[in-house]
């Protein structure tokens, strides 16, 4: 006779009976505090500094459709059609002549990866790169997207210090000294990085690209915001630095045309890893979408479009930058302090040292202001007194008021040492 197996209840499947088994990195996995902060925004009247979120109203919506009409009529059944999955190859040559005149690249159109956002070519070169407890390092505070993509590979994530000018060189030599093990890459944003909005000089991206060759140490460079600046003058990509060997290059068009496109690209020194790299994309997603391909290609194809678009960014931006810098000035009470970015999306606040910025997003409700605390942000021992504030998806109007509640936080916040500086400032700005 047969044997007759008991019947096991299913249940809910996030119930104490599921018999699924998560994988061991799934422990270093955790929700992204800036996705978890945004939910809170979607209540009426609140004024968000939260998320990076480009301006809508600046979205090319009716360039997008014009190019989405002109793709289907003339190339419908390609767009709709699976594709290769090193990307379109007009895009790739797009990025190709972009990355020559904007960064000083000189790569060739078979190099170029076209990624379903940025986050995907993290994700793509943590898959490639990295084995459970390789050392890999960042910047301190650092992006946290980055973050999330090297714990999830079960990175051991060593933060370098920085500071107004952005990552310290001496820091750098003094950690690679020390490095138990060689690490296995440098990240790193250079123009207006997330979440501090500061940028690398010529001089510290020199020495950051000599050490790294010293070192034998592999970079990758992360360059969302690097159109979006408002002064100055562009420098060259750091991997495109003198003596700089091994390097890999991302971008994105979300900041400067749409992030609901998902189109980005990865672009990398080594060719063989340039082919693993297109294995791991194989086996996530194929390809990025051939529509959303064509519709960027057609949005920035004409030279003359794409300068005026990316100017208009610029102007608006800069506004609203100026704006957020001069309410911070008028509205906070002394002991705090705040970097001034020449261009990107942010603003990092630090408050008076006994100020915990977590906290005080629990009260942010009762005033409408949200912001992203900089906790999440840091490696090892966080500056809890820090916060990030985006200036590019709130109006003029909405900043200075924004801020103003935001100052009203913090100065009723119990033993705030800047309590009587903050009603000075508020009585003196009535």
């Amino acid at each position: 006779m047969n044997a007759v197996l008991p019947s096991r209840s299913v249940g809910s499947r996030s119930g104490s009976s599921s018999v699924f088994r998560t994988a061991a990195r799934m422990e270093e996995m955790r929700p992204s505090a800036i996705r978890e902060i945004l939910k809170v925004t979607e209540a009426p009247g609140v004024i968000s500094f939260a998320g990076g979120l480009p301006a809508p109203d600046l979205f090319p919506t009716a360039a997008v459709a014009r190019a989405a009409a002109k793709i289907l009529a003339e190339d419908g059944p390609a767009a709709l059609q699976y594709g290769t999955t090193e990307g379109f190859n007009p895009l790739r040559e797009w990025v190709r002549a972009h990355l020559a005149a904007t960064v000083g690249h000189s790569v060739t159109p078979d190099r170029v990866l076209v990624t379903h956002g940025s986050q995907q070519g993290l994700d793509l070169v943590s898959k490639v790169l990295i084995d459970p407890g390789d050392p890999v390092l960042v910047e301190n505070p650092c992006y946290l997207g980055a973050l999330q993509a090297f714990r999830s590979y079960q990175a051991d994530v060593i933060g370098v210090r920085t500071d107004a000018g952005g990552l310290l060189p001496d820091a750098l030599e003094e950690t690679l000294a020390t490095a138990a093990r060689r690490p296995k890459f440098l990240y790193i944003i250079p123009n207006f990085q997330n979440p501090t909005g500061v940028s690398l000089s010529a001089g510290r991206r020199a020495e950051i690209a000599r050490i790294a060759a010293a070192h034998e140490l592999p970079v990758v460079e992360d360059d969302p915001y690097g159109l979006l600046r408002f002064s100055g003058e562009s420098p060259a990509a750091l991997s495109a630095e003198v003596g700089m060997r091994d390097w890999i290059y991302l971008g994105t068009a979300s900041k400067f045309l749409a992030p609901g496109l998902r189109v980005a690209w990865l672009v990398s020194s080594d060719s063989r890893i340039h082919e693993r790299l297109v294995t791991a994309k194989q086996t996530a997603d194929l390809h990025t979408s051939a529509l959303s391909q064509r519709l960027v290609w057609e949005c920035v194809r004409s030279p003359e479009t794409l300068a005026a678009h990316v100017g208009r960014l610029r102007a608006v931006y800069a506004s609203r930058r100026d704006a957020m810098l001069d309410a911070l000035a008028r509205y906070l009470p002394e002991g705090c302090s705040w970097t001034r970015p020449a261009g990107g999306l942010f603003i990092w606040v630090a408050l008076p040292a006994l100020l915990d910025a977590t906290a005080l997003l629990r009260r942010a409700t009762e005033q409408r202001v949200a912001f992203v605390p900089g906790e999440p942000f840091w490696v090892g021992a966080p500056k809890r007194n820090t916060l990030r504030l985006n200036f590019s998806n709130a109006s003029e109007s909405r900043i200075e008021e924004g801020i103003a509640r935001l100052s009203r936080l913090i100065g009723s916040t119990p033993n705030s040492p800047g309590l009587m500086s903050f009603k000075t400032k508020l009585t003196r700005s009535a």
